[in-house]
């Protein structure tokens, strides 16, 4: 039920200082910005063949980000897996006994429903599953 990777989360202090190493070194560029109440980030896409680097600057001191970055410092957050119904792959790892963080799908960035899975279920790695209805595969 997975159908790529859809885009690696980076947690950066600065969007705007990071956007710059990423255009000046590997010559992506920043395509949209958003800002996602719910989860308290600005996230910034720089696509890449069919998939995307996302940047991701905490709005707020104590948002997972935040938190993330003050634990472990800037660098990967998170890896974001496109599926085809978020719903249907929730249930069927629940049943499997996989410990989720999102049991029910939220809302994300560019207008995708996302979950996550605990990284205590997948060796450290913070695992995002992301479904999105107005895009391609």
């Amino acid at each position: 039920m997975i159908k790529k990777i859809d885009h690696i989360g980076i947690a950066v202090h600065s969007i705007e200082q990071a956007a710059k190493l990423y255009e000046a070194l590997l010559g992506l560029k920043i395509t949209a910005t958003e800002v996602v109440e719910e989860q308290k980030v600005k996230v910034a896409f720089l696509p890449t063949g069919d998939s995307e680097v996302e940047l991701l600057e905490s709005t707020d001191p104590e948002g997972p980000v935040a938190k993330f970055i003050a634990a472990r410092g800037e660098g990967i957050q998170h890896l974001a897996f496109r599926v085809d119904n978020l719903e249907e792959m929730l249930a069927a790892l629940k049943a499997a006994g996989v410990r989720l963080i999102d049991e029910k799908p939220r809302h994300g960035a560019g207008g995708a429903k996302i979950a996550f899975l605990h990284p205590k279920e997948t060796f450290g790695t913070l695992v995002e599953l992301c479904e999105r209805k107005d895009q391609e595969v």
